[in-house]
């Protein structure tokens, strides 16, 4: 992927892509408000993370909007409307908003259809309602789960983005795709916005590299999904078929270059939405966030739910983890959910307008290293701090025999092995000595036995948080990841003083110490922690 030092605004004005009003430095303004209030809108996805907060900021910032319909894949004997009233009006980050304008006004904007995105029907009973209604589709749907069977992923990460590209074509609409900055594999540098999407692999070695083609590799990769779901007849399947799902989903990323399954898929989809695209003349546009994590201030600072990317790390650091594999100088690409929100629904207003970047590959990435770094020294030294407090105010303290000087150290991938072989060792000799004493009668045999199954806790543990450090590597250790932003930038100069202050897109305000101890540790221990993780000890 080519990489290069960011651009300078003239750069940006001369860039290909960008419509004529930005080229000639001039600002015809679109009014968000009008369109919102002339178009609907089709979401997928509303009850995840994001998707929710999408909807949130939109009936609340633009409560005369037209109408928008969400599709809701029935689940677990639970219906659409009974999901839709668990899942997002029974949260508490719809709470402002309903003491704001009360159900019964959300309601009358929003309608609930029972469907899944992988599944739906272009030429069916939906198709031909939404057909002289929707506008434009905003497709939040997806699964975000690291290392899933691969069957589900590509189901969620692109067969549903496939039938909703069918769809937008169908009914005449746009199509807004929400993806990952991550898409872009391996890589240690500048990610540029422009890197054309189609026949692209982390490990492409220039444009005349023509080695991966996505329907191609799904073709292959569904084929061999094929073969090992032939092998087992049971209901509900094997956890045998679903490790080999899990492991054939690792194979094929790394194959490529892409550093787990979630991010092979996504980009598959982003390629399958390109190719469908060409063929169709559908007009869309791509956002790719970041490392999407607790709100600024939308709903209300901190909001967080579900074990979101940094939770584990922050839930290790404030245990006592003092050893940490990761490069000092990467900055963790962390973006406020509401921003992300505000961000593609400005996108959304631009699409639906025509105003949005025309490039081969019409791309918004959402991240703030490239304006406001903030780097994992600093990060985790704060974390340390913050931890430390937690001690001395009667918190968890952790077992200071297992390192006696306790002092934070930043580790290489070859430490990283050395320091585990190291632990390791120290417990399987603590835990024999505590077993010999335990089997024998001598005294406080009943204490050693004791102190033996607590040991082994401690092992389970250190493994445990060994795999989900593992799983972190590339965004903390291997890659130092900068994703440029000047398309949604950009995209800022088209709305009105009013629209940008509806929707802030302002990550270069972004005060990082506030916000990690504020939002993030604050929001993390309030609605991610449950009982049995505050017991959790995070000390080896």
């Amino acid at each position: 992927m080519p990489r290069s030092a960011l651009a300078s605004p003239a750069r940006l004005h001369s860039r290909p892509g960008f419509p004529p009003q930005l080229k000639q430095g001039s600002r015809k303004l679109i009014d968000a408000a009008k369109t919102f209030r002339e178009n609907e809108i089709l979401l997928t996805g509303a009850n995840g993370f994001l998707g929710k907060i999408i909807l949130g900021l939109l009936l609340d910032r633009y409560p005369d909007l037209r109408h928008v319909h969400l599709l809701i894949r029935p689940r677990r004997g639970r219906s659409a409307e009974e999901r839709f009233e668990a899942d997002i009006l029974q949260s508490p980050a719809m709470q402002p908003l309903l003491d704001k304008y009360g159900a019964e006004r959300i309601r009358q904007k929003v309608t609930v259809w029972p469907g899944d995105a992988a599944e739906i029907d272009d030429a069916g009973r939906q198709a031909a309602q939404w057909k002289n209604r929707v506008s434009l589709i905003l497709n939040c749907a997806g699964l975000v789960e690291f290392f899933p069977p691969v069957d589900e992923s590509l189901r969620a990460n692109v067969d549903s983005v496939e039938r909703l590209a069918a769809l937008a074509e169908a009914i005449d609409a746009r199509l807004l795709h929400v993806s990952t900055c991550y898409v872009a594999g391996r890589a240690d540098g500048v990610v540029e916005e422009t890197e054309p999407i189609a026949g692209f692999y982390p490990r492409r070695t220039g444009p005349a590299d023509e080695s991966f083609d996505a329907a191609a590799e799904l073709q292959s990769c569904r084929e061999r999904i094929a073969e090992i779901a032939a092998r087992d007849n049971a209901a509900p399947r094997s956890r045998q078929t679903a490790e080999a799902l899990i492991e054939l989903g690792r194979q094929r990323a790394q194959r490529w270059g892409w550093v787990n399954t979630y991010t092979y898929g996504k980009s598959l989809g982003e390629q399958m939405l390109v190719r469908e695209a060409a063929r169709s003349g559908l007009e869309y546009a791509i956002v790719r966030p970041a490392i999407v994590e607790s709100s600024l201030q939308f709903p209300f600072p901190g909001w967080i739910e579900g074990g979101r990317t940094a939770a584990p790390l922050v839930l290790m650091a404030l245990g006592g983890l003092k050893e940490w594999p990761m490069r000092r100088d990467i900055a963790l690409e962390v973006v406020p959910v509401d921003q992300v929100a505000a961000a593609t629904l400005a996108v959304a207003a631009l699409l639906l307008e025509g105003q949005h970047a025309r490039d081969a590959a019409p791309v918004y990435q959402l991240a703030t290293a490239d304006q406001n770094p903030f780097e994992l020294e600093d990060l985790v030294t704060l974390l340390d701090a913050e931890a430390g407090k937690q001690s001395s105010n009667g918190g968890t303290r952790p077992p200071l025999w297992l390192d006696p000087l306790r002092r934070l150290r930043f580790l290489s991938a070859a430490q990283v092995v050395e320091h585990r072989r190291k632990l390791q060792r120290r417990l399987d000799a603590a835990r024999g000595v505590a077993e010999t004493i335990a089997a024998s009668r001598l005294p406080g045999n009943r204490a050693a036995a004791r102190w033996s199954a607590a040991l082994r806790t401690l092992g389970l543990q250190a493994s445990f948080r060994g795999q989900t450090l593992d799983q972190y590597l590339p965004f903390i250790l291997e890659n130092r990841y900068i994703f440029e932003t000047h398309n949604i930038r950009q995209a800022y100069e088209l709305l009105s003083d009013a629209d940008r202050e509806k929707l802030p897109w302002s990550p270069e305000k972004i005060d990082w110490r506030r916000y990690w101890i504020e939002n993030q540790i604050g929001g993390i221990r309030k609605w991610v922690q449950p009982e049995a993780v505050r017991e959790w000890k995070f000390s080896l």
